[in-house]
């Protein structure tokens, strides 16, 4: 049986069909892969044969590709060697997705697919095979006698964006969770305000003054939570308030709706401390360590630790009136679907990716005062593909079995817990890597990653759960930024991610004079152009760009955001009643590339919205300079 973890026989010969002008093969024993009866529908069958491993793969001529995106790439797009590590994933419910698209120079989708696997883990490979000439993607999955697999290829030649979109909609047949009018509106994280200093007295202060620029949310980061200290996450585990810190946590959440705001707290539920009071009852559920979080990471696939993590998210919501939760961490269950893959390839004919490294934090450090870890290392499993999809086995899982399927018995009972208690308000943050088709039942607040004060890596991301679809509630990762810095220069941290929520996370009382009016200006500025920035269409360029211009429009209104400078936006002045053009570059103009001549009115304004000029102006068609202050703000509407 061909290796996934041994290149050299990944471009094996096998039983091959021809889909959209992709080779796919099965290199596994088994039946050749077949296509749905209806013309043009780009959807194949793969049937599982006994208990082996089902290795199967789509590759295309390498022609003019230029990189290849998939929900976990991060900032490596180029295209990856198929010996080389990055090109190894693991994906399941928590983690990533099975979805991927090789892309031109155009930004046009080269290959692009999408499996139905969105809850079981699928062992994934891709990458340039070097004496072939021809570009793969292997999917190792365990199916079982009779189990169907379905894979979606799309027709070439579309963007980016619009094909994995259309994937994204084949790809899950459950409704997204609704997202409530609070979850779409700015919000004020504690995170890098605080870390794990909180308090009620520091955060309804905070919280006045969030409320005062707009904000409609409160989220509660780690620290309010009894044992939350030095970093760490020796506490967890318990989840009870610091009587220190929050005497009275039930009337100190009233206080902050009474200012109008809703109010998420963290937890990370799957999070066994060594030093919290759940640790002798649970540590035979959590056999895996993570020393340097001083915590072991509880196993999904035993009934005691589903229940326990149900029981303890909806008695916290219940009992202290909150709105919701920011569920942290989830992603770290699938050390326990790495260590069965480990056993597995021991003992089968064949089989899994060889795994990666252990999930580090970000930075590859343990967690110091104020780093806060990031699990990562990339998941996803099974959906439906439309009304041919093939439907899942909704018994409960038995113990030690796929963690995915645990997973979703979890996050099902967890859900509906949550929403027998808060109905349709309610409201739960997912982050990345966790927030893929399969996982749009479960939360309805999608944010990205930590990315402390990268601004560029914040638009990334954000822009990666944009892609797939803009119907839920895609936020930022919290914002921070020097308070000594100018506002133009503290301005370009919200720039970055206007094309979704953002979430403030800096000390509000400490906020010099110009910053606070940069952000009261600039918050005011997303609330009236909410709709078009995170409903409208969206046109990012290739990913492998990282996209320096960012165009969000619909019927009447246009968004260009310049992040870097000499970066022309293509437009038609005339289709819009208005265009917002925004600088997020030190330079002291943009660069617009229109197609038809305009009369137009130009107000231009700086980082904090003072009015710098207003003028008349006949814009000729091509290339041309407009003049726009570092993170300012000009607006073109018809003479």
């Amino acid at each position: 049986m061909a290796n996934l973890a041994d290149p050299r026989r990944l471009w094996a010969d096998g039983k091959a069909i021809d889909v959209h002008g992709v080779a796919v093969t099965r290199l596994t024993a088994g039946p050749a892969p077949t296509t749905l009866a209806a013309a043009g529908q780009g959807v194949i069958e793969v049937l599982g044969v006994e208990s082996e491993t089902t290795l199967v793969r789509l590759d295309v001529p390498l022609d003019g590709a230029v990189g290849f995106w998939h929900p976990a790439a991060g900032w490596d797009r180029h295209l990856t060697a198929d010996w080389m590590a990055t090109g190894l994933r693991t994906v399941g419910l928590v983690d990533s997705a099975p979805l991927g698209c090789l892309y031109d120079d155009a930004g046009r989708a080269v290959l692009a697919f999408a499996s139905d696997r969105l809850v079981h883990t699928t062992r994934l490979r891709f990458g340039v095979g070097e004496r072939a000439g021809r570009f793969g993607v292997w999917l190792a999955m365990d199916l079982g006698p009779g189990e169907l697999c379905r894979i979606r290829i799309a027709p070439p030649g579309g963007t980016v964006a619009e094909t994995v979109r259309s994937l994204v909609r084949r790809q899950s047949g459950t409704a997204a969770l609704p997202v409530p009018e609070a979850g779409r509106v700015p919000a004020y994280s504690t995170w890098y305000s605080y870390h794990q200093e909180v308090s009620a007295t520091a955060i309804e202060a905070e919280a006045e003054l969030a409320a005062e620029l707009g904000c409609g949310l409160l989220i509660l980061d780690d620290g309010w939570q009894r044992g939350a200290y030095g970093g760490s996450y020796a506490g967890c585990g318990d989840w009870e308030p610091d009587p220190e810190k929050f005497p009275d946590f039930g009337a100190h959440v009233e206080t902050v709706h009474g200012l109008g705001l809703k109010y998420l707290a963290w937890i990370a539920p799957l999070l066994l401390g060594d030093d919290s009071a759940a640790r002798d009852r649970l540590a035979a559920f959590a056999p895996h360590a993570r020393p340097e979080w001083r915590c072991h990471v509880l196993d999904p696939r035993h009934e005691e630790v589903r229940r326990f993590v149900v029981d303890t998210c909806v008695r916290l919501v219940d009992r202290y009136g909150l709105d919701g939760l920011k569920i942290d961490f989830l992603d770290a269950a699938m050390v326990y679907a790495e260590d069965s893959t480990r056993r597995e390839e021991g003992t089968r004919s064949g089989g899994g990716v060889a795994p990666a490294e252990d999930a580090r934090p970000e930075g590859g450090a343990g967690p110091a005062e104020g780093v806060r870890p990031e699990n990562g290392a990339g998941r996803e499993d099974r959906a439906n593909l439309e009304d041919h999809a093939n439907p899942e086995d909704r018994g409960r899982p038995e113990d030690g079995g796929d963690v995915g399927e645990s997973m979703r018995v979890l996050l099902t009972e967890l859900r509906d817990g949550l929403m027998a208690v808060r109905g349709a308000e309610l409201m739960i943050e997912l982050r990345q890597p966790y927030t893929g088709p399969g996982m749009l039942e479960f939360g309805n607040l999608l944010r990205a990653g930590d990315c402390p004060a990268d601004a560029a890596g914040n638009r990334v991301r954000t822009l990666d759960l944009s892609v797939a679809g803009r119907e839920s509630a895609v936020h930022s990762d919290m914002l921070m930024w020097d308070p000594q810095a100018s506002p133009q220069v503290a301005a370009r941290q919200l720039l970055s991610v206007l094309h979704a929520v953002p979430q403030i996370s800096v000390p509000l009382a400490q906020l010099p004079a110009a910053q606070r009016a940069m952000a009261g200006f600039w918050l005011a500025f997303w609330r009236e152009h909410r709709d078009v920035l995170t409903r409208g269409a969206l046109d990012a360029g290739r990913p492998d760009g990282l996209h320096p211009v960012v165009i969000a429009r619909d019927a009447t209104r246009a968004v260009v955001v310049h992040h870097v400078s000499d970066h022309a936006a293509t437009l038609d002045p005339t289709r819009f009643a208005e265009i917002a053009v925004v600088n997020n570059t030190g330079a002291e103009r943009v660069l617009l590339d229109l197609t038809h001549p305009a009369a137009v009115r130009l107000d231009v304004r700086d980082a904090c919205g003072t009015p710098v000029r207003s003028e008349t102006a006949c814009l000729d068609p091509g290339p041309r300079w407009l003049a726009v202050p570092p993170s300012g703000l000009c607006l073109i509407r018809p003479a």
